[in-house]
């Protein structure tokens, strides 16, 4: 059975590239609804919008001194690391790999923009809450961009469910992951480094679990602190056993990519060398169509401004296959 298996997932990587993936992602400029539905959102598959943001009144007026003429007094939430590494891997003083989130800060704007000009060694800062942080947080821009992107919504039939601003240092890396959501994503100053693996891989994507912990920092001393859970009774209701006692702090544990797709040890990993990687750069202007379930590795440019919108993935039989997919892989 294992090797019968092995050979369908041998024929899923070589056949999707073959019959409609292709070896690089397409460009275009202007896609109307039904078009972009039909040859992108359908077949799920990515594509680059040259130019697709270009003339929005942000790209042609939002950088750091504008920003820090407009709204240097303004409170927003950064995300500091030591790494980079915000949502990604990293090991604590014992040598042990956490899942380790980033430690959180209420500052101004302009001591923000101060931040990524005068670059410390060991903090990185970054925007990057993804709770529709463009419309939550910073409504005043809300005038510079569109609320929704026209045509992924009539594609979709519907609204975005969050619109998310993003803008930090070169060394804030996003780690390889995937999202339950169709991503438009529209770079307006500076360049976004994509690295995207298609979901029909996912048995060549090495997956580990990882204690869940976040970055805390007292004066310039960083450390990683464990999040634990506190568990309660349970009761089994066949016998009313108490199968749980009160009281006891387990560490919960996050299923995540183990491997760094710039810097991929094929030794340990070697199947991973048969996943397709595609890579893209969105300049100033360019937006991305990144289906659900992608696989995607990004970097930037230094003080790089984005936008990206998710919109809800339909559930159907194509998530239905990769749910089947997942459970063959036994992944997590």
């Amino acid at each position: 059975m294992a090797e019968r298996i092995a050979k369908a997932f041998k024929v899923l990587n070589e056949e999707s590239v073959a019959l409609y993936l292709g070896g690089f992602v397409p460009e275009i400029g202007f896609v109307e609804p039904l078009r972009f539905y039909r040859e992108y959102v359908a077949k799920n598959i990515p594509v680059v919008i040259r130019g697709g943001c270009a003339n929005w009144p942000a790209t042609l007026k939002w950088n750091i001194k504008y920003f820090r003429e407009k709204f240097s007094h303004k409170k927003v939430s950064v995300a500091m690391t030591p790494n980079g590494l915000a949502d990604g891997i990293t090991k604590d003083q014992n040598g042990v790999e956490h899942f380790v989130t980033p430690y959180e800060v209420e500052t101004t704007m302009g001591d923000f923009l101060t931040m990524l000009e005068n670059k410390s060694e060991n903090l990185i800062p970054y925007i990057q809450r993804q709770n529709s942080n463009l419309t939550e947080d910073f409504p005043e821009l809300l005038r510079d961009v569109e609320t929704d992107i026209t045509f992924a919504s009539d594609a979709f039939n519907k609204k975005p469910d969050a619109v998310n601003f993003w803008m930090g240092d070169e060394r804030a890396v996003t780690s390889m992951h995937k999202d339950p959501y169709e991503n438009i994503y529209c770079v307006i100053d500076g360049y976004k480094d994509f690295i995207l693996i298609p979901p029909t891989d996912l048995p060549y994507v090495p997956y580990k679990r990882y204690p869940q912990a976040e970055f805390k920092k007292t004066g310039d001393t960083w450390h990683i602190q464990p999040i634990t859970v506190r568990e309660c009774d349970y009761v089994d209701s066949s016998d009313g056993e108490v199968t749980r006692n009160r009281g006891i702090e387990a560490p919960p544990m996050l299923p995540w990519i183990c491997i760094d797709p710039l810097k991929p040890d094929l030794a340990k990993y070697p199947e991973f060398s048969k996943a397709h990687q595609y890579r893209v750069r969105l300049n100033k202007g360019d937006c991305l169509y990144l289906p659900s379930l992608w696989f995607h590795h990004v970097r930037q440019s230094h003080g790089c401004i984005a936008i990206n919108y998710w919109y809800d993935m339909e559930f159907d039989i194509k998530y239905c296959y990769f749910k089947m997919l997942e459970t063959l892989c036994n992944k997590y």
